[in-house]
């Protein structure tokens, strides 16, 4: 038998390797009851750092036009993941998410990349209720994960609906979804794109074309 290569572990996943569908996925890391708008208040009610919610939900509170949701996404600062993980305490069993990589965030694995993310649960028992991507922090900004040069101050980059919970923009959610490399991501395109008033078109045009000049919204929005 051949040797073990010293050289580290494998890379997380070929790069034929596609996305698993529903099924798979849940047969393989098991099945979501996620959050909702409604009830993600009273999780992080105690938690006294900035979060907001991203993805689908942030578009559905802008749009007003309901679209169907997998889980429930908020972000937090990277320099926060600590007193999240503090805040989780024994409530909760928080798992780091990096680049296909599954791994306890507890108190024998502190540390996490910045741009990795956090799945949590109750037990090993029990189904996903919530997924915490976190933003980079440049100095307490708002640092684009796409491009790093790129910050802002948090308040420019989110904003506060109705029910008083705090959302990112429609266009910073569009942003990273600009791949549309997934069916709901164009939807979410088709939907949101024509109610964005001008200075959204604006952000979401300019900021794409650095990390991705030659993009379709780089030159018509």
């Amino acid at each position: 038998m051949s040797p073990v290569s010293p050289t580290g572990p494998p890379a997380p996943q070929p790069a034929s390797a596609r996305p698993l569908g529903h099924e798979a996925f849940d047969r393989w890391y098991g099945e979501w009851d996620p959050l909702t708008p409604q009830t993600i208040g009273e999780f992080m009610d105690g938690f006294e750092r900035p979060w907001w919610i991203v993805g689908g939900w942030s578009l559905e509170a802008y749009t007003r036009i309901a679209r169907p949701h997998e889980d429930m996404d908020i972000s937090i600062l990277s320099t926060d993941a600590e007193a999240f993980r503090l805040f989780l305490g024994d409530r909760w069993t928080p798992w780091n998410v990096d680049d296909g990589w599954f791994r306890p965030f507890d108190d024998r694995f502190t540390d996490v990349r910045p741009d990795s993310q956090v799945w949590i649960r109750r037990d090993a028992r029990s189904r996903w209720v919530l997924d915490v991507p976190f933003t980079p922090s440049t100095q307490g900004r708002w640092t684009n994960k796409r491009h790093l040069a790129h910050t802002e101050d948090l308040a420019d980059v989110t904003w506060v609906a109705a029910d008083g919970l705090r959302y990112a923009k429609p266009e910073v959610t569009l942003m990273f979804k600009a791949a549309q490399a997934r069916e709901k991501d164009r939807i979410d395109a088709q939907v949101t794109l024509p109610l964005l008033e001008a200075p959204a078109r604006a952000w979401l045009r300019d900021t794409i074309a650095r990390f991705s000049p030659d993009h379709e919204w780089a030159r018509t929005l």
